[in-house]
């Protein structure tokens, strides 16, 4: 989710493409709010480890 969200935000600010540049920023902070919590030890939907 992480490489996916700044996929999408430098093809957003590239092309200038507001919504593409708001849903990166999204994906972005939800994919690094569920890495940290992986890795915190954490169980996330069953899973010990998000990947």
């Amino acid at each position: 989710m992480v490489v996916l969200g700044l996929v999408l935000l430098v093809i957003g600010w590239l092309v200038g493409i507001p919504i593409l540049t708001t849903i990166g920023i999204i994906v972005l902070i939800a994919g690094l709010v569920l890495w940290a919590l992986g890795s915190a030890g954490r169980p996330i939907g069953g899973r010990r480890h998000y990947y």
